[in-house]
């Protein structure tokens, strides 16, 4: 089995827990709530072996203690949703530990990683870029380009995707719900159902849905149901976790980003790992070292913990996310949540949040569909708290700008969520000291871009 592709068998409260609490000393915000599996403790598992995949069989399992997960990191995460709720997220918390540990599972997503999704994505050195960004003495930073956009689909989702929707079959779940924003989580979440034949359901905002036709379209190819919710992706995602909790005995809600109810934001968290993982052993051939700093947008934070998650411990590498400031940070119509929200609980879960004065959430607004969400991930508002991770924000005009100089500079076109994080080598190159290696997760391609690029091009020339 390809090391890279392989997922740890002991979880966030081996790693990220115990990484946190080396890396910011505070030991005492990691918290667990009551439902925290404990050594002895019998919990309901259901299992569905690989070649019994159609039959669901609830057994007794003990799951031992270093596989427990916490469900909150310093105040953030939790479940915060009604008590109809809480037995199904037991049963998916206790099939996913489950899953870390089976070696079967293991070595079959390693195999859809390498075969289906087509890891490992390259670290791509990005010369032209290098070139430019470098000062009159002829130094400057060396910039690299994780390239999670050669992924199948076109992004980082379908890591997260894949590994879920196989779950939901562990689990003789016939269905699964998803809600999607720019699309490449449904367009992911909906060949990965095509692939294991199950049905597929995603809720999409009328407005991304005539932003986006094309993966709309993909969506469709793949057999799955598009459904359209009045405006954003927002209103998407409630409308997904409304229909999931109708249908619990036979639906599976398979959320892309790191946010929600626990375990959601720690599932997401571990599958889209792998792209850290790779990151450091690819470092490691090319240079000898590890990464001094790393860069990725952030909307709720997917594709950054993804990036992060592998450093969080190494405190010499520095961590930067870029989140969506649209018309700016002092115009309303942005989505920095990091940067200017405050802490609320939103969709299940306690984190950063865009909220008006009087506790309703504020609709964000950013030219990049995928960063349009008014919360964050809870891990994410852990890192800004006990300052482990920087983060700032780019512009919609910034991110077309950057979006424009990788396609003429290394012809490499990025989805404009990506194109936040390569706004803002603008401000973090010039100071750096000569051959500083830098890496921007790439997360997606834009071709899906290419149309809304230009005509806001138009508008602002």
């Amino acid at each position: 089995m390809d090391k890279t592709c392989s997922i740890h068998t002991t979880f966030l409260n081996r790693q990220l827990h115990g990484r946190l609490c080396s890396a910011t000393k505070h030991i005492s915000l990691i918290t667990t709530d009551k439902r925290r599996t404990g050594s002895g403790q019998t919990v309901l598992c259901s299992l569905v072996t690989p070649k019994t995949m159609n039959t669901r069989t609830l057994i007794e399992r003990q799951v031992p203690r270093e596989v427990s997960m916490p469900a909150k990191f310093g105040m953030f995460g939790g479940n915060f949703v009604p008590e109809t709720l809480i037995t199904s997220l037991k049963k998916l918390e206790a099939e996913f530990i489950y899953a870390l540990q089976d070696t079967e599972f293991q070595e079959e997503l390693a195999t859809a990683l390498r075969d289906y999704v087509g890891r490992e994505t390259p670290l791509y050195f990005a010369q032209g870029l290098t070139n430019y960004y470098k000062n009159k003495d002829g130094e400057g930073a060396e910039i690299y380009l994780k390239r999670e956009d050669l992924n199948h689909c076109g992004a980082h989702k379908m890591n997260n995707a894949v590994a879920q929707t196989m779950i939901a079959k562990r689990m003789g779940l016939k269905s699964v719900v998803a809600a999607t924003g720019a699309g490449q989580h449904g367009v992911a979440t909906a060949a990965a159902c095509a692939k294991l034949s199950l049905s597929c359901t995603v809720f999409m905002g009328s407005d991304d849905m005539e932003k986006q036709s094309s993966n709309v379209l993909l969506m469709k190819l793949f057999g799955a149901q598009v459904k359209p919710v009045e405006r954003s992706f927002k209103e998407a995602s409630s409308e997904a976790i409304r229909e999931w909790a109708s249908n619990l005995e036979t639906s599976y809600y398979l959320t892309g980003t790191a946010v929600g109810p626990h375990p959601c934001p720690s599932m997401v968290c571990e599958f889209q790992s792998v792209i850290g993982k790779e990151t450091r052993r690819q470092a490691m051939e090319k240079w000898g070292g590890k990464p001094d700093v790393l860069i990725a947008c952030i909307g709720s934070g997917s594709n950054a913990m993804g990036l992060f998650y592998e450093f969080i411990e190494d405190e010499d590498v520095k961590l930067i996310g870029v989140e969506a400031a649209g018309f700016g940070l002092d115009s309303g119509k942005h989505a920095a949540t990091l940067s200017k929200g405050e802490v609320g609980v939103y969709h299940g879960a306690m984190s950063y949040m865009l909220e008006d004065e009087e506790g309703q959430i504020i609709r964000p607004h950013s030219i990049a569909v995928g960063l349009e969400y008014p919360g964050v991930s809870p891990q994410l508002s852990f890192l800004k708290d006990t300052e482990r991770a920087e983060f700032y924000s780019a512009t919609d005009k910034e991110a077309v700008d950057a979006y424009l100089r990788l396609s003429r500079l290394e012809g490499i076109i990025p989805s404009l969520e990506a194109a936040h994080a390569l706004a803002y080598l603008d401000k973090v190159c010039p100071p750096l000291p000569n051959a500083t290696k830098v890496i921007v997760n790439c997360s997606g391609r834009g071709d899906k871009d290419a149309g809304m690029v230009l005509d806001h091009r138009h508008e602002i020339n």
